[in-house]
């Protein structure tokens, strides 16, 4: 089973912009779906973006169509979220999460989740 890691979060001021990124370890990394989900203290974990095993296709959530982007390199067993344009309503714990079969929204439908990273955007 595929283990990740996340990195790149941190503090950055409205309107900046963040790259994250999620390290798998293990083989067969392209069969994977991956996901981007998020968590702002006191609410619910919620959908950011996911990606296809070849990359080739993608989804937002509303909230972050236009300026966030998820990609991945498979070569190098990586997926990115660039987060531009960052808004404080942003602020959040940001996991990466694995899909071995299902491409959705649903956080039941990923089976491996990263530790996460905190991603601060300061007014």
């Amino acid at each position: 089973q595929v283990q990740l890691v996340e990195s790149g979060g941190g503090l950055v001021q409205a309107g900046g912009s963040l790259r994250l990124s999620c390290v798998a370890s293990g083989r067969s990394f392209s069969s994977y779906i991956m996901g981007w989900f998020r968590q702002a203290p006191g609410k619910e974990r919620e959908f950011v973006s996911r990606i296809h095993r070849s990359g080739t296709s993608t989804y937002y959530a509303d909230s972050v169509k236009g300026r966030f982007t998820i990609s991945r390199d498979n070569a190098k067993n990586t997926v990115y979220l660039q987060m531009n344009s960052l808004k404080p309503e942003d602020t959040a714990v940001y996991y990466c999460a694995a899909s071995v079969l299902y491409y959705n929204d649903r956080s039941t439908s990923y089976s491996t989740w990263g530790q996460g990273t905190q991603v601060t955007v300061s007014s």
